[in-house]
């Protein structure tokens, strides 16, 4: 362990993930996106601009009161998802943001949403849907509506995670190439840090899901491999350790989403960036870099070579 101490983990099925034989089974692909709560959409935007990631057109959920910006990838994606009417229904974004900004959730990816919940159920799980959600995606030459298919699951079938599983309808209106080129060189969503009281325990609990196969713990993190990204589960004196940065918001009650491992095509030039926008970080070595939650709305972010 080196400068910040941060630890990335060690996939077994090479760096692009590889592929869980529970979640083929499932008809998940792994991590579609994460999603992160602020309570200012714009000043959000503005922030992580500044951390050099491009955030593709403002998009409004049809029928409900919010909104987001999102930071699109090679491989899955970030959301920032804010209140814009709260009179609206907003899938209690609102309760969250009482108590703090921050990673609030996850979808897992699925290239048809009524086969995923098929699978679902005939495996033994609780799956609810496939519901339909659209968005107004404001463009310069007028709206579009991406479209999307969401399978819910209880939340002990998804343990330490609120959790959903999302099939695009209509990726291409989504992820275009000029959204995928960020100024920090940002390439892809490679796990996300989960904050738990048992990290063994949590990640067995995903066995069912990915496979046993996909499990496995190390030096006291419990990981979990989705096909497409990582889950690591660690206890709040372990995320100290990681992170030292997550102290301001350690005292949180468990289990919350602290962290996002983002690959980055060349560390240096990230680290560039982030010196010329001003912003704070601390750097492991010449492994990864660490952005505090405060510069980036609640959520712990960690830079690493995309290798």
């Amino acid at each position: 362990m080196t400068g910040s101490g941060s630890v990335a983990p060690t996939s077994r099925s090479g760096s692009d993930g590889g592929s869980a034989a529970g979640a083929i089974a499932a008809g998940i692909t792994g991590i579609d996106h994460t999603l992160v709560g602020v309570r200012d959409l714009e000043g959000a935007r503005a922030a992580w601009r500044r951390l050099g990631f491009t955030l593709s057109p403002r998009g409004r959920h049809i029928g409900w009161g919010t909104a987001n910006y999102c930071i699109m990838f090679e491989q899955g994606y970030i959301e920032l998802l804010g209140i814009v009417d709260p009179a609206q229904f907003t899938n209690n974004l609102d309760r969250f943001l009482e108590r703090r900004e921050g990673l609030l959730g996850l979808a897992f990816g699925s290239d048809d949403g009524a086969e995923t919940h098929r699978r679902l159920a005939a495996a033994g799980f609780h799956p609810d849907g496939p519901k339909d959600l659209k968005r107004a995606l404001e463009l310069p030459e007028g709206d579009a509506l991406p479209a999307f298919k969401l399978v819910f699951l209880p939340p002990q079938e998804t343990p330490g995670l609120s959790a959903f599983v999302c099939h695009h309808l209509t990726p291409e209106l989504i992820r275009r190439p000029a959204w995928l080129a960020h100024a920090n060189g940002a390439t892809r969503l490679l796990g996300v840090t989960v904050v738990v009281d048992g990290p063994a325990e949590t990640a067995i609990g995903y066995a069912p899901l990915f496979g046993a196969e996909a499990v496995w713990v190390r030096d006291g993190a419990a990981e979990v491999e989705t096909g497409g990204g990582w889950l690591r589960f660690v206890t709040p004196k372990d995320l100290t350790r990681l992170y030292p940065d997550a102290a301001t918001i350690r005292d949180l009650p468990t289990p919350w989403m602290a962290a996002m491992t983002i690959g980055v095509a060349e560390l240096g030039a990230t680290q560039d960036h982030l010196v010329a926008q001003g912003v704070p970080f601390t750097a492991a070595g010449s492994a990864a870099l660490v952005v505090p939650p405060k510069a980036a709305n609640g959520a712990l972010l960690e830079f690493r070579p995309d290798v």
